[in-house]
C-alpha cells in the first residue's frame, strides 16, 4: 500500500454502528503514510466521539458546516480542494440517498458536491436496508457518476441479521482506497521529468539561480508512476525526498541537465517541468571574488546563453511527446502559446507565478495548458499533487489515437 503514502484523505463517517472501525481505519491509512483528516456527520458523533478521532488523525475533526473557528482554519472548501480522496466509511443509506440527491445539508455532503478527488464509499446498513429497492438504485446511480463503492461485505450484522450490508474491515478498505491511486494509463511508457532549478556557478561559493522548489516536477513524477509509467526523474538542486520507484538523478546546471536528459532518452513522454537559468557567467572564477575596497565599483559579470533543453531534445529524431511549462509574472497566454510555437511543444502549462497562492515553493497550484492540437484545458487551483494527476491523466489521453 505505498501508493497511500503522502495521499491527502479525507475520511467521512456517517451515523452507523460501524463508526467504530473508523477508528481502526484511521490507524491503517496513516501507517501507511496517508494524511487523515475526518469529517462526521452529527448522527456519527452519537457512536464514536470526535475527541476520538482527533486523537488517532492527529487533525482536528470537522463536524459543522456553520462552525466560524473551523471555517477559519480549514473549511469545506478548503478542505475539498486538499482531498485526494474521500472515503466516506460507513456510508449509510440515508447518507448514499442524500448524495444521490445533491443534497448540501451538512459539511460532508457539501464536501462531495464542492470536491474534485475522487470519492468512495463503504456502504454499512442492516442487510433488509441494502435490498431495498431504493438504496439498490441510489447505489448503481452513484456508480454511474463515477463514484466508488467499497462493499458491502456479507456477514452477522450488530442486529442479529446476517447478510449483505456489512462494512468491510478497515484493512480492506485501506487496500481498496491505495489501488485507486494506480490506473495504469501509462503503463509501459517511459516519461523523462525535470524539475526544480538550476545553479549556475560564479565562483566556489558563489551561483545564479532561482525559487523553484521542485515539488510540481516531484508531483508529476509521483503521478506518473501511479499512472504505471517507468519515470526518471533529472532534478536540480532541491531538498525533496524522492518518490518511491522513480529513478533520480540529481544535476546543478543546465548543461548538467541537458546531458542527464540525452542519456536518458529514448523516452515516451518529456514534462520539463524545471525551472533552467537562461544565463550563465561566461567564465567561472577559480577562487571566490574578493570585494575591492578602493573600489566603489559593483561587480560586473558577462553572461552567456545556456541551451534550450526543451527545444534541443522536441528537435531530435526521436523526439518524445514535448510538455513543456511557462513559468510567467505577465502576458501568461501570449508568452506561452509563443514558446509553445518557438519550441514544437505537444502542450505548454501556462503557469502565473506573480500569484503568490499558486507560484515557486506554493503547495497548490492552478494553469492553463495549451494543447497544439486540441486547444486550452483549465485547470482550478488545488493541491500539487491533484493537479499532477489531473495533468498526467490529460497527458496519457493525447497519447492514444483520436477515434
Amino acid at each position: 500500500m505505498q501508493r497511500l503514502y503522502g495521499k491527502r484523505i479525507v475520511l467521512g463517517v456517517s451515523g452507523g454502528i460501524a463508526a467504530y472501525k473508523s477508528a481502526e481505519l484511521i490507524r491503517r491509512l496513516r501507517e501507511h503514510g496517508a494524511e487523515v483528516h475526518v469529517v462526521m456527520t452529527h448522527a456519527a458523533c452519537e457512536f464514536i466521539t470526535p475527541l476520538t478521532l482527533q486523537a488517532l488523525s492527529g487533525n482536528p475533526v470537522h463536524h459543522s458546516l456553520l462552525d466560524p473557528a473551523a471555517e477559519a482554519a480549514m473549511g469545506h472548501i478548503e478542505l475539498a480542494r486538499w482531498a485526494d480522496l474521500v472515503l466516506i466509511a460507513p456510508a449509510t443509506a440515508d447518507l448514499m440517498a442524500r448524495i444521490v440527491a445533491g443534497q448540501g445539508d451538512d459539511l460532508l455532503t457539501t464536501l462531495v458536491l464542492a470536491t474534485d478527488a475522487p470519492v468512495a464509499l463503504a456502504p454499512a446498513m442492516n442487510q433488509a436496508m441494502w435490498r431495498d429497492p431504493a438504496t439498490q438504485a441510489n447505489a448503481e446511480l452513484l456508480q454511474k457518476r463515477g463514484l466508488h463503492l467499497f462493499g458491502p461485505g456479507i456477514g452477522s450484522q450488530a442486529c442479529g441479521d446476517t447478510g449483505a450490508g456489512r462494512m468491510l474491515e478497515p484493512l480492506e478498505l485501506a487496500q481498496r482506497a491505495a489501488e485507486l491511486f494506480a490506473n495504469g494509463s501509462l503503463t509501459g511508457r517511459h516519461v523523462l521529468i525535470t524539475a526544480g532549478p538550476t545553479a549556475e556557478a560564479i565562483d566556489p561559493v558563489r551561483y545564479i539561480t532561482n525559487h523553484s522548489s521542485g515539488k510540481m516536477g516531484f508531483a508529476l513524477a509521483e503521478a506518473a508512476i501511479e499512472a504505471g509509467a517507468r519515470v526518471t526523474l533529472i532534478a536540480g538542486p532541491v531538498h525533496l525526498p524522492t518518490p518511491d520507484r522513480v529513478q533520480r538523478i540529481n544535476v546543478t546546471s543546465a548543461r548538467d541537465m541537458l546531458a542527464a536528459c540525452e542519456k536518458a532518452m529514448p523516452a515516451d513522454v518529456l514534462i520539463a517541468a524545471a525551472a533552467v537559468a537562461d544565463y550563465r557567467p561566461e567564465v567561472i572564477a577559480d577562487h571566490k571574488l574578493k570585494k575591492d575596497p578602493a573600489s566603489e565599483d559593483g561587480l560586473l559579470l558577462r553572461l552567456v546563453r545556456n541551451p534550450d533543453i526543451l527545444a534541443t531534445l522536441a528537435a531530435r529524431d526521436d523526439r518524445p511527446f514535448c510538455v513543456g511549462f511557462a513559468a510567467e509574472t505577465q502576458n501568461l497566454l501570449e508568452y506561452a502559446t509563443r514558446k509553445l510555437n518557438d519550441k514544437n511543444l505537444d502542450l505548454i502549462v501556462a503557469n502565473d507565478v506573480a500569484n503568490p497562492a499558486i507560484g515557486f515553493n506554493s503547495d497548490d497550484n492552478a494553469f492553463t495548458v495549451i494543447d497544439r492540437a486540441r486547444g486550452e484545458h483549465r485547470f482550478a487551483q488545488t493541491s500539487k499533487a491533484k493537479i499532477a494527476r489531473q495533468l498526467v491523466a490529460l497527458i496519457a489521453r493525447r497519447l492514444q489515437p483520436q477515434e
